[in-house]
């Protein structure tokens, strides 16, 4: 499994390419600000062919550059359907900045606009095979109302979690923006996050890689979730 990643733009958010291997179909997962021009020299790289761009929710530090990465592909973006409504207005279904001030920075005119192609992900426990790869697909409402997490196989290693702002190496998602719910997340904690394996790697929405297992033990809002208690998740970030 080819899979690779990168920070991008002020909130260094960090977008995912993921394909079977060097010259195959891929996926792109939340492509943020300035994440353009490092997901083309990744794709002609490893002569990739993008097949879709899957998005973990609908923040606009997650979805910037989706716009135009799917025009220049000619590829659908996937969402669920309760984020469905920020890629209508991303600038403005946002409170870290005002909306004129986020349009400003945008570096054309494709940017922070609605992609023309956009698909809303399958329901609750399913699957979606793209570019060759299956993906869970697992709704964990509480940073957003659409947030997801997708799982997926590394051949004879253990899965993936990509976790979004779900999950982060030694904290979780805020709650506190429009659509945020700390009861939602604590209930994705505990049951989408916390059963897992303890060797699946985790890729975060923000921060380095990290594991269940080592979550399980370190982490205090996921630890207070699992307990049945309130995780309490910082209000700072995206």
């Amino acid at each position: 499994m080819f899979i690779t990643g990168f920070p991008a733009g002020s909130w260094a958010t960090n977008c995912y390419v993921v394909a079977t291997g060097p010259g195959e179909p891929c996926i792109i997962v939340d492509p943020g600000q300035e994440s353009i021009d490092a997901v083309h020299e990744i794709v002609r790289e490893n002569r990739l062919l993008p097949a879709a761009v899957l998005l973990t929710h609908g923040h606009v530090d997650h979805v910037w550059s989706v716009a135009p990465l799917s025009r220049d592909f000619e590829i659908p973006a996937f969402i669920h359907e309760s984020d469905r409504y920020r890629l209508v207005d991303p600038a403005g279904s946002t409170m870290v900045a005002a909306r004129e001030q986020l349009l400003a920075m945008t570096k054309d005119s494709l940017e922070l606009t609605e992609p023309s192609d956009v698909r809303l992900l399958p329901q609750e426990g399913a699957t979606v095979e793209i570019a060759g790869i299956e993906f869970g697909v697992r709704h964990a409402p509480g940073h957003t109302e659409g947030s997801v997490v997708f799982t997926l196989p590394r051949g004879g290693d253990s899965d993936v979690l990509l976790s979004g702002d779900v999950l982060f190496q030694g904290s979780i998602g805020r709650t506190d923006l429009p659509g945020g719910s700390s009861s939602a997340m604590d209930e994705s904690l505990r049951s989408v996050i916390w059963p897992l394996d303890d060797d699946v790697l985790v890729l975060p929405g923000h921060g380095p890689q990290t594991s269940i297992g080592a979550e399980r033990v370190a982490n205090p809002f996921l630890q207070a979730a699992a307990a049945g208690g309130s995780s309490n998740p910082p209000s700072r970030g995206m």
